[in-house]
């Protein structure tokens, strides 16, 4: 009887081709889009609470920016259109807007300076931290859910804030909602910057061997 082979390895799961939908080399993709274009709303942002003095309408761009940062996230995993570059484009978004949003609407004195502070320290923290890791050679450390999630409420407890200290009918509300955000998303944000320690220090041993291995070669 002839011998029976099993199926390559290869042929069970075959490489990604350039037409593969899993390709994750892609650039042009509706998420990356999606993320290009709430960059570029940043400076109208600031034109609508400075120029306009519109602390409502500034308000309503801001929260709408950051509930789009769930959208192409979905997008990305729903039509399998992750990428490499939204990868690191996505989470640059969320910091450059949040940390706008936190210094210009603590510039305006709609939010306490002690939460503004709190976020601040974060996120400089977590970006010395990820360029110094890339300077070591670690490899990139994906953003986890627990980040995500304290991103999305402080993206969220500031448009509140500044409605709070606009002229219109549910001012009050939204400052209790800005609060019941607010904590729970500073709480959140930095749990997982505690829990990024262990992911940085594996990141950086598995960015060291690769180095390794490859001068070896």
């Amino acid at each position: 009887m002839g011998r029976v082979t099993e199926p390559a390895d290869d042929a069970l799961h075959p490489a990604p081709s350039a037409a593969d939908p899993l390709d994750e080399d892609r650039v042009l993709t509706v998420p990356n889009l999606i993320s290009v274009v709430r960059l570029l709303c940043v400076p109208l942002f600031l034109w609508l609470l400075f120029a306009q003095e519109d602390r409502l309408a500034a308000a309503v761009l801001l929260a709408v920016l950051g509930a789009t940062d769930w959208v192409d996230g979905y997008i990305a995993r729903r039509f399998h259109q992750v990428s490499t570059v939204g990868k690191v484009l996505d989470p640059t978004a969320d910091r450059i807007m949040l940390l706008v949003g936190v210094v210009s609407i603590a510039v305006d004195g709609s939010v306490p300076w002690w939460l503004g502070v709190l976020t601040l320290v974060r996120e400089g923290a977590v970006s010395l931290a990820a360029l110094g890791m890339a300077a070591l050679g670690a490899r990139r450390i994906d953003v986890t859910w627990w980040g995500k999630t304290g991103t999305f409420l402080l993206m969220f407890s500031y448009p509140l804030f500044l409605s709070s200290h606009a002229d219109w009918a549910l001012a009050d509300p939204a400052r209790v909602a800005a609060w019941v955000c607010g904590i729970p998303g500073v709480a959140i944000s930095y749990y997982s910057a505690a829990g990024y320690v262990p992911a940085a220090r594996a990141a950086l041993r598995t960015g060291r061997d690769g180095r390794h291995r490859h001068l070896d070669v």
